[in-house]
């Protein structure tokens, strides 16, 4: 029995068909598995990434427990503790512009309503007592503000200001109403220190400096009051 050549048999089209439709097929299948190995890597990311933000919420919450002053030990950028820090509750302390005095219920003030014009906080010394309400407000913008009384040598306050003029968004002036001789106050936190050399200035002023404690981050320490105020 003989066939004409000029018309193939139908097996040998299907077998191609077949092939053709087994690759089309296999094709497909990768491109499936690709498309959800993606999605499952982008659904991990997303899930770390709300699990960082929630860590971080929670750390920031934590910031300012003790609504009375009452003395912690937080630690600082390298992970030091601030021997005899004192915390207030940030939430608690005003930050209503004020055009009059504010009666704040510690010294120095560490936070609390205050007025429109802020203390230049750009390293800056000030040989004259600043106004209260003045100085909150550069401790609003992430300012610490160094201050003593009559008990700190001069030579301390000499190497203080020497320190704080080298340091932006700080400040420095006396303070004759505050308990201890050398004091760096931050919104919402304080401490004491014994000289200019503690190693506690150091640590306050790494973690307090634009420390997360800022309520308003950004916001300058040049562009307000140079000078003292009458």
């Amino acid at each position: 029995m003989s066939f004409d050549p000029r018309h193939p048999q139908p097996q040998a089209t299907d077998t191609r068909a077949r092939a053709t439709r087994n690759r089309a097929i296999a094709i497909g299948l990768s491109a499936a598995v690709v498309a959800g190995l993606v999605a499952f890597g982008s659904y991990l990311l997303l899930e770390n990434s709300e699990a960082n933000e929630k860590s971080t919420g929670a750390s920031a919450a934590q910031d300012g427990k003790h609504p009375g002053g009452h003395g912690d030990s937080h630690g600082n950028a390298t992970g030091a503790a601030i021997e005899g820090l004192k915390s207030w509750d940030a939430a608690k302390l005003g930050r209503r512009h004020v055009t009059g005095s504010v009666d704040y219920p510690m010294k120095p003030p560490v936070g609390g309503d205050h007025n429109q014009s802020w203390m230049n906080c750009d390293g800056d010394v000030y040989g004259k007592a600043l106004p209260d309400v003045n100085a909150v407000h550069s401790l609003e913008h992430g300012a610490v503000w160094v201050t003593y009384n009559g008990k700190a040598a001069d030579a301390e306050v000499a190497a203080l200001a020497e320190r704080v003029e080298k340091t932006p968004f700080t400040l420095m002036s006396p303070y004759a109403g505050q308990e201890g001789a050398i004091m760096l106050s931050a919104w919402g936190k304080q401490v004491s220190v014994d000289s200019a050399d503690d190693k506690r200035v150091d640590q306050f002023l790494a973690q307090y400096v634009q420390g997360a404690q800022t309520p308003e981050p950004g916001a300058p320490c040049t562009g307000g009051l140079a000078t003292v105020p009458r």
